[in-house]
């Protein structure tokens, strides 16, 4: 039965995907999760947070709970399957073409990543166990915070800490302390995270947004949206999709503010703020660094703009209004 609804779910088109989950599976999902073309999903208990994704070409097929965290993504291509259980927090990912062995619990935390072509093992063996060669069978967790990158492959009962970098291609074969960098096969810490990390003042993070934007306008507009005429200056962007203006501004911590315009002139702004106690001009659309909130509009510039962020520079926000 079980595998007569996996393939069921796996032709559904996404929109009848989750409530086959819901009426014959009894999953919670919520709001804004979504199932890609050709992928399924089947587990004891199935839980799908808050604007979650599972893209296409993925099957997930487990014999224990599967929960998925708010805003979390597997992505296309992913193979994750076993006997037990996986649980994933808000906002973490799971890198396209990765596999994941679940005989035993496998945890990922929250704001958490496996790059591209990562591996998880819970069990380990083939030669037998009675002729006297070793067998493993033991849970993965990985903590919050913790960025594997692309190619890395982590052993039975591992345990990553929290804050942790785990450079590509990397083999885990035991714990990781929290706050660490590592690399290697076997993989080794090399020095603590903070040495990866800058001092972020108000002001630095003004420059980091400024930085951002510039890079959208040449990434994400230029070449993906294939823009050629777009006025730039230090914090704002001015163009036209769809014979639509728009103006992208940064709201700076300190100093003046860009030019607005009214909302009577027709033009969609969309504000990165960076200012406490800023009033948003009537219609705008705004991206708040200090609740990392925004509204998830269907607007195609609004919505290019936050998914380069999160692609790109692991700038993260919730879904304003929602948890």
């Amino acid at each position: 039965m079980r595998a007569l609804l996996l393939g069921l779910i796996f032709i559904s088109p996404p929109f009848l995907k989750k409530l086959l989950l819901r009426w014959l599976c009894g999953a919670k999902i919520g709001h804004g999760a979504h199932i890609g073309w050709f992928s399924s999903v089947m587990g004891r208990q199935i839980e799908l947070g808050t604007h979650s994704v599972i893209r296409p070409f993925t099957l997930i097929k487990l014999a224990g709970e599967i929960k998925l965290g708010s805003y979390s993504e597997i992505s296309s291509f992913t193979l994750i399957y076993g006997s037990s259980c996986l649980v994933t927090g808000d906002h973490s990912y799971v890198g396209p073409q990765s596999l994941i062995n679940a005989d035993e619990e496998v945890r990922l935390g929250h704001g958490s990543a496996l790059g591209p072509r990562s591996m998880v093992f819970t069990h380990g063996s083939f030669l037998p166990f009675t002729e006297g060669y070793w067998s493993r069978l033991a849970g993965v967790t990985i903590g919050d915070k913790v960025w594997c990158a692309a190619g890395v492959f982590i052993h039975p009962g591992v345990e990553i800490g929290d804050g942790t970098f785990v450079n590509s291609r990397s083999v885990v074969t035991q714990a990781v302390p929290a706050g660490s960098v590592v690399e290697g096969n076997p993989a080794k810490v090399i020095y603590p995270m903070e040495r990866l990390k800058r001092k972020m003042s108000p002001r630095r993070v003004d420059a980091a947004i400024a930085h951002l934007l510039h890079d959208f306008s040449e990434i994400g507009l230029r070449r993906e949206l294939g823009l050629d005429t777009i006025e730039e200056t230090k914090y704002q962007l001015r163009f036209r999709w769809r014979r639509r203006p728009y103006h992208i501004s940064v709201i700076p911590s300190t100093g003046d503010l860009p030019n607005l315009v009214e909302p009577a002139a027709g033009i969609r702004q969309i504000l990165i703020v960076n200012r406490l106690g800023y009033s948003l001009p009537p219609g705008a659309m705004a991206f708040d660094l200090a609740t990392m909130q925004t509204p998830f509009t269907s607007d195609r510039i609004h919505m290019a703009l936050r998914l380069f962020m999160q692609r790109y520079y692991g700038v993260k926000f919730r879904d304003q209004g929602r948890t």
